[in-house]
This record gives C-alpha cells, sequence and structure tokens, in this order.
C-alpha cells in the first residue's frame, strides 16, 4: 500500500497558496485493508475513507469510463491493480494532476508544474471530454487564478465548445452547476468564469437568461460599452470589488435580465425591463436551485435598482414606498446589500467605474431616519387598529422629508 497527497493540495504548495483541504490518493489496497486500519468509508459511488485520526478523505486510486450522460454518467473500477498514473490521468487539468510521496517528491506525469510555470490551464487526457462538468470546473479555476495570469489552452477551449456543441451539458444536475457557480462567485475574479462559458458556448446550457443578453444594445450616453451581457460581466467585476458576498454578487450580475425581454423595435431603450426581469429571475432560480437570499436579492436588485439610481429625485413618499417594498426597516442587511449591488450596476459601466455613488448613502440616511421613529412613544399616546399603522407610516414619512431638508441646506 503506498499513500500520495494528490490534486488542489500538490498545485497551492507550488503556488505557495494556502490550501483548505489536503487530498490522498491510496494505491495497492483494498476497501477490506482500509477498514481493517481503522478507516471509515463514506463514498457512495466509489470507496472514499476518512482517515481515524485526521478525518481527511482518502480515496482508493480509480480508473473510470464513460458510460451514460452527464457528471455521473460512469462506471470505475478501483481494483487494487490500478496505478498511480492510470489515477491521475482522469483528472481534468494537468495542475491538477500531480501527487506528491511521503518523501516531499512530486510525480508529474503530465507537466503540470511547467504549466504552472507557464501559467497555462490544461486538459491532462482528451478523457476530459467524457465529463461535461468539467467545462464548469475549468471555467472557475479560470476565475481563481486569473489575478495570477493563468489562461486557458487554446485546445482545451477547443475541448470545451466541444462538450458543449454535444448537448451533454444539458445532462447536468441543477445542484451541480449552482454548486459550481456558488463557489465560482466566491472565487478572485468571479466574471472570469462567466465570460469563460460564454466563450465556449456552454452560458446557453447553463445561464439561458443571462446569454440572452449579449448583443442587445443599450443607449450608448448611458453605456459606453453598449451590449447588455458586456454590463452583466462588468457588474459583477464591480460587485466582487465591493463585496465578497456571493449573493450581492449574483444579484449585480442578473439585475438586468429583463432587457433581454424588451421588444427589438424598441432598442436601444428598455422601458419597464425592471419588471419584466422578475419572470426570468424567478424561472432561472428554479430551474438551478438557487437558494432564497440569491433569489430575493436578485428579484429586489432588479424591480428597485433604477428607484435608488434617480435617489435624490424620489419625493419622501416615493422613498418610504421604496424601503417599505424592499422591506428595508425589518431586513437591512439585505437592503444594505442591495444598495451595493446597485453601485456595482452604476460603475460596471465603461469608464464609469469610479464615478462616485451618493445615491447609496442617501438612501442609507433615510432608512436610518425611518428608524428613528419609535413605534412604542406612538402606542403610548393611544392610537390603536389601523389608526396605529397610519400614525406609525406617517411619522416615518415626516422624518424622511425632514432628513432630505437637512441635506439640501447642507448640500
Amino acid at each position: 500500500m503506498n499513500i500520495y497527497l494528490v490534486g488542489g493540495a500538490v498545485r497551492d504548495r507550488i503556488l505557495n497558496i494556502t490550501s483548505k483541504d489536503n487530498d490522498w490518493v491510496v494505491v495497492g489496497a483494498t476497501p477490506e485493508e482500509l477498514i481493517d486500519a481503522g478507516y471509515k468509508q463514506v463514498g457512495a459511488d466509489f470507496p472514499v475513507f476518512l482517515h481515524p485520526k485526521t478525518q481527511e478523505e482518502y480515496a482508493l486510486a480509480r480508473t473510470e469510463r464513460k458510460s451514460g450522460h452527464g457528471y455521473q454518467g460512469f462506471s470505475v473500477d478501483f481494483g487494487k491493480n490500478v496505478t498511480l498514473e492510470e489515477d491521475l490521468i482522469r483528472r481534468d487539468l494537468t495542475i491538477n494532476a500531480m501527487a506528491q510521496d511521503e518523501n516531499g517528491n512530486i510525480i508529474d506525469p503530465f507537466n503540470g508544474q511547467q504549466d504552472i510555470q507557464n501559467k497555462i490551464l490544461r486538459h491532462v487526457s482528451h478523457a476530459f471530454c467524457e465529463d461535461p462538468l468539467r467545462v464548469l470546473r475549468v471555467a472557475r479555476f479560470a476565475a481563481r487564478f486569473h489575478h495570477l495570469g493563468f489562461r486557458i489552452a487554446d485546445e482545451t477551449i477547443s475541448l470545451m465548445q466541444h462538450i458543449s456543441a454535444s448537448g451533454e451539458l444539458k445532462h447536468l444536475t441543477a445542484e451541480r452547476v449552482w454548486v459550481e457557480t456558488q463557489r465560482a462567485l466566491h472565487e478572485k475574479s468571479p466574471w472570469v468564469y462567466f465570460d469563460t462559458l460564454k466563450k465556449c458556448q456552454g452560458l446557453k446550457d447553463t445561464f439561458t437568461e443571462l446569454d440572452e443578453l449579449f448583443g442587445i444594445p443599450q443607449p450608448e450616453k448611458h453605456h459606453p460599452e453598449i451590449d447588455t451581457g458586456l454590463h452583466s460581466l462588468l457588474s459583477l467585476e464591480q460587485a466582487s470589488l465591493l463585496s465578497h458576498e456571493g449573493d450581492v454578487r449574483f444579484a449585480a450580475l442578473m439585475h438586468d435580465l429583463g432587457k433581454g425581454k424588451t421588444n427589438p423595435e424598441k432598442w436601444p431603450q428598455h422601458i419597464a425591463h425592471e419588471t419584466l426581469g422578475l419572470k426570468p429571475i424567478k424561472a432561472m432560480c428554479k430551474r438551478l436551485r438557487v437558494p432564497n437570499a440569491y433569489k430575493e436579492l436578485t428579484l429586489k436588485t432588479c424591480e428597485y435598482h433604477t428607484h435608488i439610481h434617480r435617489a435624490f429625485e424620489l419625493k419622501a413618499s416615493t422613498i418610504l414606498k421604496v424601503l417599505k417594498q424592499c422591506d428595508a426597516i425589518r431586513k437591512p442587511e439585505r437592503f444594505a446589500k442591495l444598495l451595493l449591488a446597485c453601485e456595482a450596476d452604476a460603475h460596471g459601466r465603461t469608464g464609469l467605474e469610479n464615478t462616485p455613488y451618493p445615491q447609496a448613502p442617501f438612501m442609507q440616511r433615510m432608512l436610518d431616519a425611518c428608524n428613528q421613529v419609535n413605534n412604542q412613544d406612538i402606542v403610548a399616546t393611544g392610537v390603536t387598529g389601523p389608526e396605529l399603522g397610519q400614525a406609525i407610516e406617517q411619522a416615518r414619512l415626516k422624518a424622511i422629508a425632514k432628513q432630505k431638508e437637512l441635506e439640501k441646506q447642507s448640500s
């Protein structure tokens, strides 16, 4: 029995990056031998074991052969005679197909170290095409390592395009698509994930509603980049500078889906795109089983981002209406995220990335003014029933109007 550290842990050591997890491969052993040694089996599709002390994952060396559609359409052999190289060749990228033995020696049969040096993301073998999930995984690694200067090899992009053209992406489960996407949203450069999917024609079978935005024009006066799809990616890029939260980044990316539903005869105008976008957002989130926190923030951002952009033009009554409909008083943390997504939208325009966005702190101050109203003081006056709610609303309206006047005087 021989045990090797494999995959991302080896890659990250070479890159001098702290790795979260260690993965190990066991060569020349059977499940029974590991169980007898105190390991606990947890793998359902193939034997994966937890170390009795460290609880790290140890997998038997295995080979895979395509036997069906999608991510799970494989037959697996984890026999005692499977070699380390046979295990490594089934992996996605050369930088993930290295191993390290107990003496610290690197086993690198597919030149992963050279590709790290050259900053190339390259597939290991043609077996790459057998697993459609690898299109999303490579796009995620592109997002992770973009800031280090990594790029995807041309021949790997070609294989990703081949997988997309085959229709195999349609067989991926919603859970797998979302797991990769959520991870990508938390990477250093999340927009690269979606840009890569677009370049390999994989966006249309995963995020159809977003794919439809590319090629749709916007008024050049407000959007020098013109293309709505490009604006969406730029908004995500800006969101990643403002927040590490995945839901903020997702909301910024998807806030303009309604522009894919406006009448082409009206282009480049997009009247009522705020409400037109609600239906495709709901459809996408349902199809991909997007968490409610992501969905609700995206819906609110879609519907109210133009209200926030025009905050200084709004009457006190309209501001209160927006705060209520965004549920800002009950959910101030989510409203703060909405303001970040709106700021990302405003900055996600070519040449306007550093434009001040005073609307966000202004709307936050309006909310703060609302929250200064003491409901118990109003209750103490003896008002009850429907009149109580009306009295609270009038007090909030008065507080917003007073704050607006103070800001007008100080400007």
